[in-house]
């Protein structure tokens, strides 16, 4: 049975021009970046030309950029090694993250304060995912060492309003990080938007698994968390990724070069899941803000139905989709992102996450959503 794929949130498959643009760079051009001889050059020139490409888009400095293995490591990075030096600089212990941010940021935050006596402070969300800004402004006080929230929502695709959390934060003097892993292929990100930190993975945006950046202003102090070489400026020890760095800037190059086609695309493919799914079921919740979400993002709770019986039963018939996050499917513990919002224990174990790509086609849509209200006749 051939399968069609609803999960770009979780990945997306390389595309074909980044794959030959990383080729030559596995046998050909195998030099180690930091040899000093012609192969060793033609690497390291390879990887500041990704570097610079990466920054024109985003508009920052080339120095500004930090390879990393993805975007679970960036957030670690800017985390960790903000914190730390904002304690030795001044003292500040708070940690302000929203309770639905990543796992990647949230466990972070959490060993921080259980291991190295950082308080960890949640930021009071609306119920459509959305950080309060007057709650934030009240909490930020001196001695907080990083603001840390998402920028477009990995499970109920809200995106936040990172401009004014970054204006709040800029105003009380706080480093603020916001982890883009999932908005940076479906939102047109540049440094006007005013963040300090910012992660990034590239297999969300047609990229390889395995590499990512962290954005870091040039004034914000971080203390590396690996050492070692004295690779990407002493941030971050260990030999490049040649090959993976590369494809990361083509994939993000196209992502940009393409990205009002794309965005029409998402959006026509997005609506009509939403439309379908509505009108059909009307108790099916649309998890999320209708208006300031991801653009190939659509979430839903089926009240009374168990969302991974629906994600197996809908395998079953051909469809992948996941249920909440990529990162906790299959998980029976309640969604922790819907415990957030208010939603009782027994809808945040009903949801599914269905998200849409390049290849998705409306007659796709239109299959997945017959293929729904079947299942949900079957399980229910």
């Amino acid at each position: 049975m051939e399968h069609t794929y609803f999960d770009y949130a979780a990945t997306t498959p390389v595309d074909p021009e980044v794959l030959e643009s990383m080729l030559p760079w596995f046998n050909g051009e195998f030099g180690n970046p930091s040899s000093t001889h012609w192969y060793g050059q033609k690497a390291d020139a390879a990887v500041e030309n990704a570097r610079g490409e990466i920054a024109d888009i985003l508009g920052c400095s080339p120095s500004e950029i930090t390879f990393t293995s993805g975007g679970s490591e960036s957030d670690n990075l800017a985390l960790r090694g903000t914190v730390f030096a904002q304690k030795r600089k001044q003292g500040a212990t708070r940690i302000l993250i929203s309770p639905v941010e990543h796992d990647a940021v949230l466990k972070t935050a959490r060993q921080l304060e259980r291991e190295y006596r950082f308080t960890v402070e949640y930021i009071p969300v609306l119920p459509n995912g959305i950080v309060d800004l007057e709650k934030l402004d009240h909490m930020l006080t001196s001695d907080v060492a990083l603001v840390s929230t998402i920028y477009g929502n990995n499970e109920i695709g809200t995106i936040n309003p990172i401009h004014n959390i970054a204006m709040c934060c800029k105003a009380k003097g706080v480093p603020f990080h916001t982890d883009a892993v999932q908005a940076l292929g479906y939102c047109a990100i540049t440094t006007a938007d005013e963040f300090d930190l910012l992660s990034a993975g590239a297999h969300k945006f047609y990229g390889p698994k395995g590499v990512g950046f962290l954005y870091k202003r040039q004034s914000i102090e971080l203390l590396p968390m690996q050492t070692g070489g004295a690779q990407e400026r002493n941030i971050r020890a260990g030999t490049q990724n040649v090959p993976y760095i590369v494809g990361m800037a083509t994939a993000l190059k196209l992502s940009r070069k393409r990205f009002l086609e794309y965005q029409a695309l998402y959006l026509g493919l997005r609506d009509e899941i939403i439309r379908l799914i509505t009108i059909s079921i009307p108790d099916a919740i649309l998890t999320g803000d209708l208006v300031s979400r991801l653009s190939n993002h659509a979430s839903f709770i089926f009240p009374g139905v168990d969302g991974n019986r629906l994600v197996m039963a809908l395998d079953m018939a051909g469809f992948c989709v996941s249920s909440g996050s990529a990162c906790k499917t299959g998980n029976p513990e309640p969604s922790e992102v819907l415990l957030a919002l208010g939603y009782s224990q027994g809808n945040a174990r009903s949801s599914i996450r269905i998200t849409v790509g390049r290849s998705t086609t409306m007659d796709d849509v239109h299959k997945l959503t017959d293929a729904i209200f079947s299942c949900l006749e079957k399980i229910h």
